[in-house]
């Protein structure tokens, strides 16, 4: 079973609708409180599940996007969710395409932040290996060293080493399990370059001008090839857009979310 972290709002029995926001490698939910508060704020209802064995989320030794796009539609069904947009960054970006790919008829949206759709070529696979290994023998500061210098641009860093901080406490929170099953689920992931053309529903992309992990080219590939999306770039963000610029994010959100229920 997953745990989450949620806005007070419950979907409405009229159109059973939420916005589910899926975190990225190899932090928790706890990344999405401004979405969250913001989504609260416009009275719309919103789920941010935990991967397994974070916060409370059931713990595997083994687990892949798959699985966790079924436990998540299990999840949507507790909460009374017949229709979600996902919204997911980095890895959740995985679990969204995945989550299309299995319950087309459960995804109102998409929003795919951060991320990329091609599975790893063998040379980044080795070198998730070689993560898993150094995390293994060195723990969750491991994790945290060799992540954190690609979540942030410089700017950001020296101006706002209290948001550094937070993030860092949220990977150094995760159990050296969580953290390299997570790595070997990312490794094990599909394909997703082949679904781009199928992909019927309402997508916007976003993702941080400076991102060097998925870079803005890679967005731009992205959205040209899902028919009818939309793209934002963000100025001044590396990997984790939402958190570094939070208000530019939340506005294309709550904007895209708009255009979908209005529709």
């Amino acid at each position: 079973m997953l745990t989450c972290r949620r806005t007070n709002r419950a979907p409405s029995e009229r159109d059973g609708y939420a916005v589910v926001l899926l975190h990225a490698f190899p932090l928790s939910s706890g990344m999405w409180k401004q979405q969250l508060d913001a989504l609260e704020n416009a009275s719309i209802a919103a789920i941010a599940p935990n991967a397994y064995g974070i916060e409370g989320s059931e713990k595997q030794e083994s687990w892949t996007f798959a699985q966790y796009a079924r436990d998540l539609a299990d999840l949507l069904d507790r909460t009374g969710c017949r229709k979600a947009t996902i919204a997911g960054l980095s890895m959740g970006g995985y679990q969204a395409f995945e989550f299309w790919r299995r319950f087309p008829e459960r995804t109102a949206s998409l929003v795919l932040c951060d991320t990329r759709a091609e599975a790893d070529a063998p040379e980044a696979a080795m070198q998730r290996q070689e993560f898993i290994n150094a995390v293994i023998q060195r723990g969750a500061g491991e994790a945290a060293d060799r992540m954190m210098p690609n979540y942030f641009t410089p700017d950001t860093v020296h101006a706002n080493p209290e948001l550094v901080e937070r993030t860092k406490a949220l990977i150094t929170a995760q159990s050296v399990t969580a953290i390299t099953s997570a790595m070997k689920a990312i490794m094990g992931r599909a394909d997703a370059t082949a679904l781009l053309h199928d992909i019927s529903c309402p997508v916007l992309v976003m993702n941080g001008r400076e991102d060097r992990l998925t870079t803005s080219n890679t967005a731009t590939q992205i959205a040209e090839s899902i028919p009818g999306a939309t793209i934002e770039l963000i100025g001044n963000a590396a990997h984790l857009s939402n958190l570094e610029r939070p208000e530019e994010f939340n506005r294309a959100l709550l904007d895209h979310i708009r255009q979908v229920t209005t529709a």
